[in-house]
């Protein structure tokens, strides 16, 4: 599932709509999944993640807290760099272990939303007095690039997994950008979610208290709220399942009956019974995948660290040529 934060959006209203009218005219049926993000869809995410069937965020958690006071000892960074910044929980394990180190680091968040970075650099410099808090305004899916000056070397890191939520192409095209943003004695650290029994990822995705379903249905009441799309929520059912081909999840809502949907400025959408919108993928990964993403990229695989269940794993990446 993809994190609140990287998945945010700040398209005006006519770009939102034009998404939304492009997305249901496919054959396939699909809504970005950055809709899932409004304050309910937020908390429910959070909620998501403190389930007992969502392993993600606690073994993402495991490792960084095992891992990095080797890593931070060893590389030294000057300057941590974040894509897609998150609420900082996991951040804060970073920070923390170069901070043991010494003061004078550097952090860099970066994200859409300008109201969201400047709340999180408050709290960052808050908690880490002597931190240099220098938020990025960027969407990381478009050109970006990271201020000059920065304190060298950077660890770049894009948590969470979310790299899975992109098809193989985006996925090689955000990666081709973290290389031109890295020097060659830079690094960058990538969670990733693991290829696993289906069964375990299904349960994930269907947690016994509906939690999920909600959150899925919850886009269509975003879309609704914010820009008066007309959308009946209760013709929708939720439905993820594992595609071993593909070796993705896929998140959908399936229509219980006949429905149409209205987008404003472009038409009504006629939505037939059975037929299903995709809402979300979230591809899983192994070592040799992994290798060929960062391989297209212009990166290599220094290393890679798994949790005790082998169901997440953390990847560290170099500049290809760069010494490891």
């Amino acid at each position: 599932m993809s994190s609140p934060v990287a998945s945010r959006s700040a398209v005006a209203p006519r770009s939102a709509l034009a998404e939304v009218w492009h997305g249901l005219s496919q054959p396939q049926k699909e809504l970005p999944a950055k809709f899932f993000y409004d304050e309910r869809g937020s908390e429910l995410f959070t909620a998501i993640t403190e389930l007992p069937e969502y392993y993600p965020t606690r073994c993402e958690r495991a490792i960084l807290e095992s891992w990095m006071p080797e890593l931070i000892a060893t590389f030294e960074p000057g300057t941590l760099a974040e894509l897609g910044a998150g609420s900082g929980e996991k951040t804060r394990i970073i920070l923390r272990a170069m901070h043991a180190l010494s003061d004078g680091r550097t952090y860099v968040p970066i994200d859409v939303s300008e109201q969201y970075l400047h709340a999180a650099a408050v709290d960052m410099r808050r908690e880490f007095p002597r931190l240099t808090v220098t938020p990025l305004v960027a969407d990381i899916t478009a050109a970006w690039s990271l201020p000059e000056g920065l304190p060298a070397p950077m660890l770049l890191i894009f948590l969470g997994g979310t790299i899975g939520n992109f098809q193989p192409p985006e996925a090689v095209a955000l990666l081709r950008q973290v290389r031109q943003a890295l020097h060659p004695d830079d690094r960058f650290l990538m969670g990733v979610d693991l290829r696993k029994d289906p069964r375990v990822l299904e349960l994930a995705y269907n947690d016994s208290q509906g939690v999920t379903a909600e959150f899925n249905r919850n886009m269509l009441r975003a879309l609704n709220t914010r820009y008066r799309t007309t959308f009946d929520l209760e013709a929708f059912q939720h439905r993820a399942f594992y595609d071993e081909e593909a070796h993705r999840i896929e998140m959908h809502l399936v229509a219980q009956g006949a429905t149409a949907v209205t987008v404003p400025g472009y038409g009504s959408i006629a939505i037939a019974e059975g037929e299903t919108i995709r809402t979300e993928i979230s591809c899983k990964h192994d070592r040799d995948s992994v290798a060929a993403l960062f391989g297209r990229a212009g990166l290599t695989l220094v290393e890679m660290r798994t949790d005790p269940s082998g169901r997440f794993a953390l990847v560290e990446g170099a500049p290809s040529g760069a010494p490891a």
